[in-house]
């Protein structure tokens, strides 16, 4: 675990010590740190609703009893706080499509377009500065770590989506599958998505890179050391819990066990 001398900013799980996997939950978090909160313009209730939409509820959950299942553990880091806060899968110096919706690292804009916070540069760069630079460090040393343990690293990205799609999002016209698996050219390798997809084939239709594309790697590694895969794995929220923000139901389990099982073959 990691602090800034303010907040806690991720938590690290201990893996295995040859294990070379990574599973990474980045929005699975509700907290709102009280410093992102003074400039947050919704009510609490709006609030509540937002947090509701887009959280990765139980995305933790389903990483946390994963690895205690595998046969060789994976590693963990969890974001301690809501992607409110910062999202640390955005790159904040990019000109992304998504901060021309107000969903850069730090959101200006809610899920369905309203204003979340004021354009303010000066408390944009302390959140930067107090949590997406932190983390950002922290996962690329941890998959540094992983490459001189093992000589490769393999994140795995842990999400949910919503079975509708929220109006911020800006590709909603394709198939919202029960797993959206997110791959990147470079560092997916064809036979991890094989893997993939053989771990998650009971849990039920499967696409590649739609509704979400992509996988996050650390700005440090992306594009450069193909020691380095990852995997986007997104799962529909109504495959196992109830929408929006409710508790988990039996559906859980299956996804716990592809997930476990995706870990092991890799």
């Amino acid at each position: 675990m990691s602090t800034n001398g303010i907040e806690e900013v991720y938590q690290v799980g201990r893996g295995a010590a040859d294990s070379p996997v990574i599973l990474h939950v980045p929005h699975s978090s509700r907290h709102i740190t009280p410093a992102a909160r003074s400039h947050i313009l919704l009510d609490d209730t709006a609030l509540a609703a937002e947090l509701d939409h887009m959280t990765d509820s139980h995305t933790g959950l389903i990483a946390d009893r994963a690895a205690a299942g595998t046969k060789r553990a994976p590693w963990t880091f969890t974001n301690l706080a809501s992607r409110l806060v910062v999202d640390p899968e955005r790159f904040p110096d990019e000109r992304e499509e998504m901060r021309a919706v107000g969903m850069g690292a730090v959101y200006t804009r809610t899920s369905h377009g309203h204003r979340l916070r004021d354009d303010d540069p000066v408390h944009e760069k302390a959140l930067l500065a107090t949590h997406y630079e932190p983390y950002a460090a922290a996962i690329a040393d941890l998959v540094d770590e992983r490459l001189a343990a093992t000589g490769r690293a393999v994140i795995i990205d842990v999400h949910s989506y919503p079975a509708v799609a929220l109006p911020y999002e800006l590709h909603a016209g394709g198939e919202r599958p029960a797993v959206c698996l997110g791959v990147d050219e470079f560092h997916t390798p064809p036979q991890l998505l094989s893997v993939a997809e053989a771990a998650f084939s009971s849990c039920g239709s499967i696409a590649v890179n739609t509704p979400f594309a992509g996988c996050y790697v650390p700005l440090k590694h992306y594009g450069t050391q193909r020691a380095v895969t990852a995997l986007m794995v997104e799962i529909r929220r109504d495959t196992y819990m109830t929408e929006p923000g409710g508790p988990p139901t039996a559906g859980i389990d299956r996804i716990v066990e592809a997930l476990t099982h995706l870990v092991d073959m890799v």
